[in-house]
């Protein structure tokens, strides 16, 4: 599918035209949403203070580059923005938005899920796409805690349920939030099995969220030893975070010790994409994307954010991701960030001639679409059967 947008080079119509594998994302709502709902969903920032999202980059951006898709004019007034999207229902939404994001393949975190919202099959169905479930593997720990287990069973039964997990149909990584729940800075070792037991135990009596140090541990190494791509948290997010402690350079130890496992996607990154570039140019296994702060920054700001991440980040190393949740609007609004964004950076240096054209082609396929396909073990999409004779 070819996307539209302003073209003036051959590496804007490469990528214009290029199928995305969104390696990071989640469900598009399934309700429709009145004004204060829909406006509540897209910012990280909770209700309050009476300011309106709309009046945020994102806001902004939605405005101007998704309001064109509900039949509105560009820059549309937000009462206008919200009616109109009432009126389309939300089945008509998000097929127009996840059709013209232009992915061929979505790859879901189902862990995450306050709001009704399409499974991968319906993300699938809604965009004619292929989807794949990526498993949170903090929600697993919490399940097993959820239906009872004795502290010195809790390590066996929570390996059994991810392995159970990951084995489903369709499931082809998992996640860790380990940014939100105790941040990085963590001993790197993995954690005796008597360490294990007593934390669980501690846990286990108080119930609630899983928080605990060790545990948290416990749950990164179990990642590992389960031997699919392992997604992790990094940087911005709501103020559930502590941002200093999802800095990913605060990983270095524990990616020493992990060498040569499984690979690790640095999620998002931002404001540390930096840190995250230098990770993936040192360990073989570091992978990251720049996933939530693009459609956050909109267009404008989008090239400035991958001119960062893209400093000494080895090119098969970069992934496309959206990390949309709720509102169909930015599954579309990531990828047409990412598509201007990267097609003009690398468009001015084959100007410059600091790259070649079929370099710059190569690199925009291999982030765009290629690396994920690689790193996930996706099969290659069919080509279209040819109309009848």
């Amino acid at each position: 599918m070819t996307v539209p947008g302003p073209v003036s080079g051959p590496v804007q119509e490469a990528l214009a035209a290029l199928p995305l594998v969104d390696h990071h994302c989640h469900g598009a709502v399934t309700a429709d949403l009145g004004p204060g709902e829909f406006a509540s969903l897209l910012t990280e920032a909770r209700p309050g203070g009476g300011l309106s999202p709309f009046d945020t980059p994102a806001g902004v951006a939605v405005r101007r580059h998704c309001a064109p898709l509900l039949d509105l004019p560009r820059h549309a007034p937000a009462a206008d923005y919200a009616a109109r999207r009432a009126a389309l229902g939300w089945r008509e939404v998000n097929r127009r938005f996840l059709t013209a994001a232009g992915a061929e393949v979505f790859c879901v975190d189902t862990g995450y899920a306050p709001h009704p919202v399409t499974s991968p099959a319906e993300l699938a169905d809604a965009s004619g796409a292929a989807a794949y479930e990526v498993v949170r593997l903090e929600g697993v720990a919490e399940s097993v805690a959820a239906r009872g287990v004795e502290a010195d069973e809790y390590a066996r039964r929570f390996r059994t349920a991810a392995e159970a997990a990951v084995r489903r149909p369709g499931v082809v990584g998992v996640k860790s939030v380990a940014a939100y729940r105790t941040g990085f800075a963590l001993d790197p070792a993995r954690p005796a099995d008597a360490e294990v037991t007593e934390a669980a135990r501690h846990w286990l009596a108080g119930g609630g969220r899983l928080t605990d140090p060790v545990l948290v541990r416990h749950l990164l190494w179990t990642a590992v030893d389960l031997g699919l791509p392992l997604q992790l948290h990094t940087g911005f997010g709501d103020d559930d975070i502590r941002l200093h402690r999802a800095d990913p350079a605060l990983l270095t130890d524990w990616l020493h010790l992990t060498r040569g496992t499984v690979p690790v996607l640095l999620l998002h990154c931002w404001p540390y994409q930096r840190q995250a570039a230098c990770l993936a140019a040192v360990f073989e296994q570091v992978h990251l994307d720049v996933g939530l702060a693009l459609h956050h920054a909109g267009p404008a700001r989008s090239r400035a954010i991958l001119e960062e991440a893209l400093e000494i980040t080895p090119f098969r190393k970069l992934l496309y991701s959206s990390d949309a949740y709720g509102v169909a609007e930015f599954h579309h609004l990531g990828a047409l960030c990412f598509r201007q964004g990267l097609a003009a950076l690398l468009q001015d240096r084959v100007d410059a001639d600091e790259l070649s054209l079929p370099d710059a082609l190569r690199i925009a396929a291999w982030t765009g679409r290629d690396n994920a396909r690689r790193v996930y073990g996706l099969p290659a999409r069919e080509p279209p059967s040819p109309p009848p004779l």
